[in-house]
């Protein structure tokens, strides 16, 4: 039962990231629009880097999330600041491809220790 809770929370956080990321990307004005624009970038870097780390101690891996989250965002706001580029489209757009990054390198090291643990059992 707790199971299906979590699973359930699981899809509606990514269901309001997706709706964050397509309010700031398509810039549609809606009272919800700060409330889900900033729930996107503070779950998706995190919830990359936790993905990443799915190996290690849970509380160790959402700590390093959530800190790793904090400090994506800072360092592109930094960066945006420092180069007279600021654009909360850029900044979404740009959190959204590093987490798609961090997706895939967890597929790719997921498939890596998949084969590595099918060649263990082979010998």
């Amino acid at each position: 039962m707790l199971k299906q809770h979590r699973r359930a929370l699981a899809w509606l956080v990514g269901l309001a990231c997706i709706a964050g990321a397509v309010i700031a990307l398509f810039d549609i004005q809606t009272p919800l629009r700060p409330l889900l624009i900033s729930l996107f970038l503070l779950v998706v870097p995190g919830a990359a880097v936790v993905g990443l780390l799915r190996d290690r101690d849970p509380l160790a891996a959402l700590s390093v999330g959530a800190a790793a989250s904090l400090v994506l965002n800072v360092l592109l706001a930094e960066a945006m600041l420092l180069f007279n580029a600021w654009s909360p489209r850029a900044g979404v757009a740009t959190v959204a491809v590093l987490g798609g990054f961090m997706y895939v390198l967890r597929l790719l090291y997921r498939g890596k220790s998949m084969q590595t643990e099918q060649g263990a059992r082979a010998r």
